[in-house]
C-alpha cells in the first residue's frame, strides 16, 4: 500500500474542537484546506463533512481520491477516560499481580505522601494464569500446559469480555508459547479478539510490556469499530481509496496494522503536527525548531534538532506509561478552550477545557466559563468572525464571562483579568518548552519557534519574548498543520528485539538479530507495497551503563566500539557526564520507512503590497490601539509585516506583537524576527 504519485490525497485530523482537512493534487501540488467543528458523538460525521468541504472547493468528488490519511484520538481518549472495552489478561503462573505491583516510582509532579496508585486497567479477577516458563535467554524451562490455557479460556467465556491480552514471561526472547496460547484462545473463544505482547511490544520489562498489551486490548474493539465505520462511510461516499492512519511514531500505516495494534495511534494527532512543522521549517531552510501546537484542549511541545524528530519509549498516556515508540514531546493542559477559574483566591488556567460543546463563551454555543479564547476576544486580538466568515464570535458573552468569573471575584477590571489569563497560560507553555530544551542541554534561543494549531499563532510572539527567542515561523496553514503533516508523513514501522541477556555488545550476536529484524522490515515493505527505491531502514541500539534503569537509543554500527562511542556521546549530550562503567546493549531496533511521494511545490507569487482590510481595536497594555487587519491570502512572497498586526485566514488568526517584523517566504510561511541583543 504505497502513496500515489497522481490523484487526490486527503488528510483528516480530528481534534477536540475542530476537524481539519487538507486535500492535495499529487500531480500539480495544489492544496485545498477545510476546517469544521468536531462532532464528539460521532467523529465520522465531521470526518465526512470536512472531506466534502475540501472536495467542493476543489470541484471534485470522492471517487477522485487516491488516498485517505487520518489522525485519530480515539485510542488516546479511551485510555485517558478509562472507557476502553473490558478485557482479560492471560499471563504466566505466578505473575498475576504484575500490573498491581508496577514500579516503585511515583509521577514526577505527584505528592510523595498523598499519591495513590491508579487501579490497573484489568482487575485481578480477570487475570488468568497458565502453566509455562521461558527463561530470559529464550530457553524453555517448563513446557506450555495447554489444558491450563483451555481452562483459562473457559473462565474467560463466562466473564463477558470481548478481548483478551496475552503477555507471558520472557515472550520477547521466545514467542513460541505466546503464539500457541493465542491460537488456542482464538479457537476456544470465537468472536473474541486476542492480542499478544509479541505483536505489540516485544521488549524487556514485564510491567511495561504487559501494560502496553492490556491497553492495546482495551482499545481494540473501539478502534476496530471506528475504522470500520470510516471505511464504510468512505465507500458510501464513493471513495475507493485505502484508509491509512497516523501512528505516534510520526509515520502512517495501513488500517490492517492499526486493527492489530491500535495503541500505536495514541498521540497520533500531535505527532502529525510535528511532522508538518518540520516540513514547513525545511521549506525555509531551517532545521532547528521548537514546535508549539496549541489546540482547543492542550499544547504539545517538541524540540527538533538537525531536522531529526526524536522518538522516546518513555512516553505516557494519562496515568499509564506507554513504552511504544512515540514522538518525543511534552503535552500540557493549555489550549484555547482551557477554563480560567478562581481557586483559593488565586487564578488558575486549565487543564479543564470547554471543548467543542459548549466551547468558549465567545462561540455562542452556551458556554459560560471564561477561557483563553475569551481572553483574546476581550483584548481584541481575535476578529469578529472565524472560519472564513462562517463563524461569528460573541464579544459581549466573552467579556461577561471574564468579568463575572475572574475579574469580579479578584477585584480587577476585565482587561487586567484577560491579560492575567493569557500570562498564566503562556507561562505554563514556557515551562514545558524548558523541559524539552534547557533540561536537555539546549538553549531555546538557538532555535526557531514554530507555533501552530488553532491558537498557536496568537501566542507565538509572547512565548518567544518570554524565552528570549528572536525568530518565529508561522506556517502557511498553521490551524490545519496536523492535516498537512499527514500528507507529509512517510510509512513507518519499528521492529525490536531485546537481547536474551543485556551485556557488552557481541558483534556476531547483534548482527544476527539485526538481520532478523531487517527481514521483518522487508516483509512489511512487501505487505505495504512500498517500491524498492522508496525503502529506507535505520538500526538503533538501546544501551545503558550497568546498573542504570533506563536506556537511550543511539545509532547502531557493526563495530561494538563505534556503537559504544555513539552511546557515550549521547549520554554526555543528554546528562552532561559519562561513567566509568560497563556499557550494556539491551535492545536492537530497526526503523523501517517507506518514503511518501512529494507533490510539486508551488512557490507563492511575489507581491510586496500589504492590503489592510480593516482596523480592529486591540488593547496593547491599557491603551486601545487601532491595529491593521490583513487577509493572509492576499499576501505575496516578499511582503513585509510590522507589528502590531492581525492576520486572518480560514484556519486560524495570527497576532504579530509590537516590536516584531515578518517577511512572507516563497513557501508561504511567515518568518518573524525581533532584533534585540541576547542577554
Amino acid at each position: 500500500m504505497s502513496f500515489p504519485e497522481a490523484g487526490l490525497s486527503v488528510a483528516v485530523d480530528i481534534g477536540g474542537t475542530f476537524t481539519d482537512v487538507a486535500l492535495t493534487d499529487q500531480a500539480s501540488g495544489r492544496t485545498w484546506r477545510a476546517k469544521t467543528p468536531s462532532t464528539p458523538a460521532d467523529p465520522s460525521e465531521a470526518f465526512l463533512s470536512g472531506i466534502r468541504l475540501a472536495l467542493g472547493d476543489a470541484g471534485a468528488d470522492a471517487s477522485a481520491l487516491a488516498h485517505v490519511l487520518h489522525g485519530t484520538t480515539v485510542a488516546t481518549n479511551m485510555i485517558l477516560e478509562g472507557k476502553g472495552a473490558p478485557a482479560a489478561l492471560v499471563t504466566t503462573k505466578g505473575f498475576r499481580h504484575v500490573l498491581s505491583i508496577g514500579r516503585q516510582d511515583i509521577p514526577r509532579k505527584a505528592n510523595l505522601y498523598t499519591w495513590v496508585k491508579p487501579k490497573p486497567p484489568v482487575p485481578a479477577s480477570r487475570i488468568l494464569e497458565v502453566g509455562e516458563r521461558i527463561g530470559a535467554g529464550g530457553t524453555v524451562i517448563e513446557p506450555l500446559d495447554e489444558e491450563s490455557v483451555r481452562a483459562a479460556a473457559a473462565a474467560i467465556a463466562g466473564m463477558g469480555v470481548s478481548v483478551v491480552a496475552v503477555s507471558l514471561l520472557h515472550a520477547f526472547a521466545n514467542p513460541a508459547h505466546e503464539r500457541r496460547v493465542g491460537e488456542i484462545l482464538r479457537a476456544e473463544l470465537p468472536g473474541v479478539m486476542v492480542t499478544l505482547s509479541t505483536d505489540v511490544l516485544p521488549v524487556v520489562r514485564e510491567y511495561e510490556r504487559s501494560l502496553a498489551t492490556v491497553l492495546n486490548a482495551t482499545v481494540m474493539p473501539g478502534v476496530t469499530t471506528y475504522v470500520q465505520r470510516l471505511e464504510e462511510r468512505l465507500a458510501e461516499e464513493g471513495a475507493g481509496a485505502p484508509l491509512m492512519l497516523m501512528q505516534s511514531n510520526g509515520g502512517v500505516a495501513g488500517a490492517a496494522k492499526i486493527r492489530l495494534a491500535p495503541a500505536l495511534t495514541a498521540l497520533s494527532g500531535p505527532a502529525a503536527g510535528v511532522v508538518g512543522a518540520r516540513a514547513a521549517a525545511r521549506a525555509c531552510g531551517i532545521d532547528d525548531i521548537i514546535t508549539v501546537d496549541i489546540g482547543g484542549t492542550s499544547a504539545d511541545i517538541c524540540l527538533i534538532k538537525g531536522g531529526e524528530i526524536g522518538l522516546t519509549q518513555s512516553g505516557s498516556v494519562g496515568d499509564w506509561p506507554l513504552a511504544l515508540p512515540i514522538v518525543d514531546m511534552i503535552t500540557i493542559g493549555a489550549g484555547g478552550g482551557s477554563i480560567a477559574r478562581i481557586r483559593d483566591a488565586a487564578l488558575s488556567v486549565g487543564p479543564q477545557s470547554a471543548g467543542a460543546r459548549p466551547g468558549p463563551a465567545a462561540y455562542g454555543h452556551g458556554g459560560t466559563e471564561p477561557t483563553v479564547t475569551d481572553a483574546h476576544v476581550v483584548l481584541g486580538q481575535l476578529p469578529a468572525r472565524l472560519l472564513g466568515g462562517r463563524m461569528s464570535l460573541d464579544a459581549a458573552a466573552a467579556r461577561r464571562a471574564v468579568e463575572e468569573k475572574v475579574a469580579g471575584p479578584l477585584g480587577l477590571d476585565a482587561l487586567t483579568a484577560a491579560r492575567g489569563i493569557l500570562a498564566i497560560a503562556d507561562n505554563h507553555m514556557v515551562g514545558a518548552v524548558r523541559v524539552v530544551s534547557v533540561e536537555r542541554g539546549h538553549d531555546p534561543r538557538d532555535f526557531t519557534l514554530v507555533p501552530f494549531g488553532g491558537a498557536g499563532p496568537l501566542h507565538g510572539c509572547a512565548l518567544a519574548d518570554l524565552l528570549g527567542i528572536t525568530r518565529v515561523l508561522i506556517p502557511l496553514a498553521p490551524g490545519v498543520l496536523c492535516a498537512d503533516g499527514l500528507l507529509a508523513a512517510d510509512l513507518k514501522a519499528e521492529f525490536s528485539q531485546a537481547l536474551p541477556s543485556p551485556g557488552a555488545m557481541d558483534a556476531a550476536e547483534a548482527a544476527g538479530i539485526v538481520a532478523g529484524l531487517e527481514a521483518q522490515a522487508a516483509e512489511w515493505f512487501d505487505e505495504e507495497g512500498v517500491a524498492p527505491a522508496d525503502r529506507r531502514t535505520a538500526c538503533r541500539a538501546l544501551m545503558r551503563y550497568r546498573g542504570q534503569g533506563g536506556e537511550i537509543a543511539v545509532d547502531y554500527a557493526a563495530c561494538p566500539a563505534e556503537t559504544e562511542a555513539h552511546f557515550t556521546a549521547g549520554h554526555r549530550a543528554l546528562y552532561g557526564f559519562t561513567l566509568e562503567a560497563q556499557i550494556e546493549l539491551v535492545t536492537l531496533r530497526v526503523e523501517a520507512t517507506g518514503l511518501a511521494a512529494s507533490p510539486p511545490v508551488i512557490p507563492l507569487a511575489e507581491g510586496r503590497e500589504v492590503p489592510v482590510s480593516e482596523h480592529a481595536e486591540v488593547f496593547i497594555g491599557d491603551t486601545p490601539t487601532q491595529v491593521p487587519v490583513v487577509d493572509r491570502a492576499a499576501l505575496g512572497a516578499g511582503a513585509v509585516l510590522t507589528g502590531p498586526l492581525i492576520l486572518t485566514q480560514l484556519d486560524t488568526t495570527s497576532f504579530i506583537a509590537p516590536g516584531w517584523t515578518g517577511t512572507v517566504h516563497p513557501s508561504g510561511a511567515i518568518l518573524l524576527t525581533r532584533e534585540e541583543p541576547r542577554s
